[in-house]
Formats: C-alpha cells, structure tokens, sequence
C-alpha cells in the first residue's frame, strides 16, 4: 500500500491547477551505440567527421570508445519531442557512416583482445586529454571490453513552479534547494529499492557472444554455438558480467542525503588504492590514468541511478552538487532492444514519469547497509532470473513472491498515472501502465524473452544482432530528414567543428596543473 510522504496527497494530488504544474516536467534520453564494419566487427574507423566534434557537438558524441556513439537529446517538455528528435539523430547518423552500421543490442558484437578496441581521441586540448586518460584509466582497471557496453539513461526533472507550490504547502527545510535535495534524493532511494522492475519490464540483454568473456567461466548456459544465456535473465548488462563494478562495493556511497553523497564521492577521488597505485599514474610523461584513487573521478561511480547538476562555472560533478544542489536525476537501467529501429520504446518514457513520480512521493526512509545489500540482491536476482516461475524478492530479511510486490508497486503508480494524464490530456500513461502490467503474468511478452527466442531462431546472438543491425541501418538511412532539420543537424556539425578549433588554439597550461586544478 503506497504510503505518501508529508502532506503531498492533500496538498498537490487533489488539487486539479496544482497537475498543471507537471506539465513543466523536463525528459531527455542518452542513447549509446556502438559501430560496426561489414562484418560485424567494431569499427575501426575515426569518429566520422559529418557527426561533428566529439568533443563539443551537443548531441552526437562517443562515450568509451572511438566507435561507441552517444545520441543526446535536449530537456524538454514535449513528452513527443525526444523520442522524435532521438529518432532524426540516428536518421543522420546512419546516412552518414556508409559501409557500417548501428548495432543493434546492449551486449557489443564479436570482441577480440582489449587492445583492438580504439578509446576515444577528443584531440589536443587539456579538456580532451583529461576524457582521453580518464578513459584509458578505466580500461586499465576494468577492461575495455566493459567499455562496449551500451545502453540508454534517462533524465528527468521537475519544474521550479511544482518545487515552489510543494516547499510552500510543505515547508520544513531551511531553503527551497534544500527541500528540493531531500525530496529527489527520497526519490533516488526508493528508486533503488524498487527499480528492480525496470530491468524486469524492459531488460533486453538475457544474452551475448561468448566471445565477450574472453574466456572467463560463468554460470550461464550455451543457447547456440557461440552463445551463451540465462534461461530466466533479463539483463546481463546490469548483472556482475556486464557493466558493473565489485571494486567499487567497498566505496559505501550513501544516498540518504546530499551532503553524504557528496562527502563520500569526495573521498572516493582523493583516497589511494593500493592496486591502482601499483598500476602508475604516468610512465614517464605518458599519462596512463587521471589519478590512482579509489575513483579517478565522480563520473566513475556506477549507480542505476544518479543526481546531476551542471556547474555553472564548469566545476566537477561532486562540488556543483555540493554548491548548488540537485538539478535533475538520471535514470540508467534501461537496455537498448534490439527489436526497435532506436532500441527504446514509447512506453519507456511513460512508465519512467509515472514510476519516478511514485518514487518522488512515497514516504523514503534512509537505507541502511543490511537494506542496501538486500536491493543490491533483489536487482541480482531479476536480472540474471527475473522471469524464473515463482522467483522470491527479499523484503525485510523475508522471501517473498516477486508478481504480488509488482503488481502492488503498479497499484502504487496508478494515481500517479492518472494524474499525468489530466495533466497532458487523453490516456496515454494509464494505457502504457495497463499493456506492461501484463508482463508480471505474462513473462514471454517481456523484450527479454523475445530476444531470446529471436536468437534462438537466428541461431546465435550475434546471428540476430547483426541482422537487425542491417534492418534498423537500412532502415534509419531509407527515411531522409526534412529540410529544416537537415539544415539545423549541418549546422550543428559545423558550430562543433569550429569550438573545437577555437579551443584546440586556445593556450594550454601543462597537463598536470590541469589535473590539479580539476580536485582543487
């Protein structure tokens, strides 16, 4: 039974103007995509000059590597406009990589050695440098076949006017910020503990290339040669063989407020670790990682979920969060489908409003060590069996059946789904919630098991992989864009080139005060 924080029910979910206010709601999404040749391989192709710069194009990038492309989408209001303008970046993208194409599934095509996966240039400038180093830096520690992992993050927030109508019916903190940081940091708690649905709705990775492990054991289980699964998975890119990190068990990231967040990554960027230290820094003046420190940045901690703030002075992560509070929270636990042309589904934006929502105004205790690790269990066993029959989720140190707990958390989201409907008007939300209810009882509808019977059928994952990456390609390049947008993507590529220039001009200080100054 949903059980709502302070006086939220009365105060904003009753009142019919105060729905009004969501409709400032801002969404945008982050798409990771990696390159690959004729054959399936990683491309091993320059980052293509009719993208724009890397660097500082605003919506075409690379996250780790050379052939890893992100699409980033603007924050807007539009509940239509990211999936739309996501879907003309990739129109452009893939007329512009002729011979290549856009793989199509979170897990990456046939890896060979480390070595042969190309981490992103930026160029020059200290700024592209500094992403460079922090990228060999997570090679080195993790492995870059880690690195190929794709997926999609999701960023939301609400507006100033919601913030203001709820700190004013509902004071208690010292300033409007602060009531904004502890109300999204309850939100981010909750979402760990129930977030485990996420991956049980739309996880799409229950299989890979065995070449990914590059010869490491696992418990999963050959579906095809050449392919290995889990016959309940749902995404092996969030379980301990995808994009995860054990080493980072150890950092206890707290959650239950900003200022512990904060003073937690803090310490993480400037504590050593005795396995990185041994591993150098620099190899005379070669720079092989940012720092041997628990984290080399903030940006290295991995979370399903994670406060962002942009510095309004360009200051890293940790301190514009400490200095000028939560501006919006990205979500990541969504896996590409390699079913659909962009890999993310309508109703994965519908759902992530109505669940984040839930999350934002249901009572949010702190998490204690002994509830973290039960979380941490309860995202383990969904991942890597969630749609085993009768699956038991842990809820205070007791089993318990995961279809009841899912089918009570969308009991929980109906109001929420129905609220976001008066506000943008029709039944949109409340039919989403309706169609992904089934899957608790249906779990052959989920993507998960769809991808699992389309490998089997093309009798390998890479087989179907490939495959779709063809049809979504050829696909994506047979739709040309309107002139208006065309013009605006040239543009864009065109302003990116020309910063990237002015900067790359722009007199350097050495590397190292660069460095130091970035933890000062």
């Amino acid at each position: 039974m949903l059980k709502l924080n302070c006086c939220h029910a009365n105060s904003l979910l009753s009142e019919i103007e105060h729905a009004q206010l969501l409709r400032g709601m801002m969404r945008g999404f982050e798409r990771e995509c990696l390159r690959v040749d004729r054959i399936g391989q990683l491309a091993k192709t320059p980052h293509p000059i009719a993208l724009g710069s890397k660097l500082t194009h605003p919506w075409i990038t690379t996250d780790y590597a050379e052939a890893l492309l992100e699409f980033i989408t603007p924050p807007s209001q539009d509940t239509d406009f990211p999936l739309a303008f996501l879907t003309d970046l990739h129109r452009y993208a893939a007329q512009q990589i002729s011979g290549e194409y856009l793989w199509a599934g979170s897990m990456p095509c046939k890896i060979g050695d480390d070595a042969d996966i190309a981490i992103a240039d930026y160029g020059s400038s200290n700024e592209a440098r500094f992403k460079m180093v922090y990228r060999q830096g997570l090679g080195m520690r993790y492995g870059r076949t880690m690195q190929t992992i794709a997926g999609t993050h999701y960023n939301w927030s609400l507006p100033d006017d919601f913030w203001q109508a709820l700190y004013s019916c509902c004071p208690g903190e010292k300033s409007i910020q602060d009531h904004i940081n502890t109300h999204y940091f309850g939100l981010i708690r909750n979402f760990l503990r129930f977030g485990w649905l996420v991956p049980y709705l739309f996880g799409a990775s229950p299989a890979l290339c065995q070449s990914f492990l590059q010869g490491k054991s696992s418990d999963l289980k050959q579906l095809c040669p050449g392919t290995l699964y889990g016959p309940y998975a749902t995404s092996l890119r969030m379980s301990h063989l995808g994009y995860q990190n054990h080493a980072q068990d150890k950092l206890a990231i707290s959650f239950n407020s900003l200022a512990e967040y904060t003073a937690a990554l803090e310490t993480a960027i400037r504590t050593p670790d005795p396995y990185y230290t041994a591993l150098g820094v620099c190899d005379g003046s070669i720079w092989k990682q940012i720092s041997a420190n628990l984290l080399q940045i903030e940006a290295e901690f991995y979370a399903p979920i994670r406060p962002k703030r942009v510095g309004l002075q360009g200051e890293r992560p940790a301190l514009a969060l400490k200095t000028y509070g939560v501006q919006y929270i990205e979500m990541r636990l969504f896996d590409l489908n390699p079913l659909l042309a962009i890999g993310i589904a309508p109703e994965q934006s519908l759902f992530a409003d109505v669940m984040l929502l839930m999350c934002l105004f249901r009572d949010s205790p702190p998490i204690s060590p002994r509830e973290q690790s039960e979380n941490d269990e309860n995202k383990h066993r969904v991942v890597t069996r969630g749609r085993q029959p009768g699956l038991q989720l842990l809820l205070h140190n007791r089993e318990q059946a995961l279809r009841p707990l899912a089918h009570e958390l969308f009991d929980d989201m109906a109001p929420f789904a129905a609220l976001l409907d008066h506000t943008y008007g029709g039944h949109d939300y409340e039919k989403a919630m309706q169609h992904l209810r089934l899957r608790i009882d249906e779990p052959d509808g989920t993507p998960s098991a769809q991808v699992i019977e389309a490998v089997h059928r093309c009798g390998g994952y890479f087989d179907f992989a490939m495959e779709q990456a063809k049809i979504h390609t050829r696909s994506l390049q047979a739709h040309p864009l309107d002139p208006a947008t065309l013009a605006r993507l040239k543009d864009s590529v065109a302003a990116s080139h020309a910063e990237h220039k002015r900067r790359e001009h722009v007199p350097q200080e050495p590397f190292e005060t660069f460095v130091t100054r970035y933890f000062e």
